[in-house]
């Protein structure tokens, strides 16, 4: 059994984890396809809010609410499953909202969904989007005993900034400087939007000149507001962190075969590793494969000046094929003993059921299933 299939078969969560344009969007679909024909009621999470992935899955569209793969979709594409797959797009707003909806009285849920600073904390705040679909993974493996969750995280070229990003937002609630923004207010007859004093002393006139003294009172009124939730949400950063560290999750590191990638994935894997984390394996997409030799025969016995060119061009896939094979073996010593895995560059892109399933059967199997369709192009 490959390390792969048995994550997929045994795995309560698998996150796939690595820098963008790396293919983790749809090797993460690709997966949950796969725990599907292994007999796993599975559901995939993605961060990617490409329409192409819907259209790959069947689907209109993807929200922050798990739909099922149509059967009729499955059906044309020759995909047969054991298992139903349901796939979801995180949606930061929309998730936010929720996750204080659930945590605060309806008093502080009404005053801070309509405090502006938290309309942009739950949008741009460094982390925010990192913070959310770590809560969201913890909520669906919290809601669906028994099924396999398939988390595709948002590009990092540094995995303690996802790993870390609960620890960075309650730092942000509760540094020195909130408690100062706050601690004005508090002292005041009323607690709310004003600033109570605040505005008398040096810093606090510098401050609303910088930003405006309506942005320092949404800054206030939204510390206020949420100031109570802090250890409900530190309850839920350590619940988040013990699920990481659980056996019943493991990492997929996804790294393209050019050189930076490569490096970025080997520190990727030595902070996983350092906090404990279990790494399934290391999967090197997009790898070029080297020319047959039936083809570089076949060119030699074509006419000039087409021989020349196709030679060439030959010459050319060589090189990127050994680059790319070096590359991979060194990335193999780099993070030993976990397994390293490559998925060959196809033709052309994934773009419906049937690729995605081909993509996952490859990644699983390292070749198609005997029950997969013909292989075609397509691009994980």
């Amino acid at each position: 059994m490959t390390p792969i299939e048995a994550a997929l078969r045994t795995r309560g969560v698998v996150v796939c984890v690595g820098p963008g344009g790396v293919g983790k969007t749809t090797l993460s679909a690709a997966l949950a396809l796969q725990g599907g024909g292994l007999g796993r009621r599975s559901l995939v999470c993605t961060i990617d809010p490409a329409r192409r992935l819907a259209s790959a899955l069947g689907l209109s569209e993807l929200g922050n609410v798990a739909r099922p793969i149509p059967q009729a979709s499955l059906g044309a594409a020759g995909v047969q499953l054991i298992a139903p797959v349901e796939a979801m797009m995180l949606d930061m707003k929309q998730s936010w909202d929720e996750l204080i909806a659930a945590t605060a009285t309806p008093e502080q849920r009404d005053r801070i969904l309509a405090n502006r600073f938290y309309q942009s904390l739950s949008t741009a705040l460094a982390g925010s989007q990192e913070y959310i679909a770590l809560e969201k993974l913890w909520e669906l493996h919290s809601t669906r005993p028994g099924d396999l969750v398939v988390l595709d995280t948002p590009p990092t070229a540094h995995a303690l900034d996802f790993l870390d990003a609960p620890s960075r937002v309650l730092e942000f609630l509760e540094t020195d400087a909130a408690r100062w923004f706050l601690a004005p207010a508090l002292r005041g007859a009323q607690v709310g939007l004003k600033l109570v004093g605040l505005g008398g002393n040096l810093v606090g006139r510098t401050l609303s000149r910088i930003v405006g003294m309506q942005t320092l009172a949404d800054l206030s009124a939204f510390l206020l507001a949420i100031s109570g939730l802090n250890e409900g949400f530190r309850q839920r950063a350590s619940s988040v962190r013990a699920l990481l560290a659980s056996e019943t999750t493991t990492f997929l590191l996804v790294a393209g075969p050019a050189p930076e990638r490569r490096e970025e994935v080997v520190r990727f894997h030595a902070a996983l590793r350092a906090q404990g984390l279990d790494v399934a394996a290391v999967v090197v997409n997009q790898v070029h494969a080297a020319v047959a030799a039936e083809d570089v025969a076949r060119a030699g016995e074509l006419p000039q000046p087409v021989r020349g060119k196709i030679e060439q061009t030959i010459e050319e896939a060589s090189a990127l094929a050994e680059a790319d094979a070096h590359g991979v073996s060194a990335m193999g010593q780099a993070v030993s003993p976990t397994p390293v895995l490559t998925v060959p560059r196809f033709a052309g892109e994934v773009h419906d059921l049937g690729a995605l399933w081909r993509a996952g059967a490859y990644l699983v199997a390292g070749a198609p299933r005997p029950d997969s369709p013909p292989p075609a192009p397509g691009e994980p």
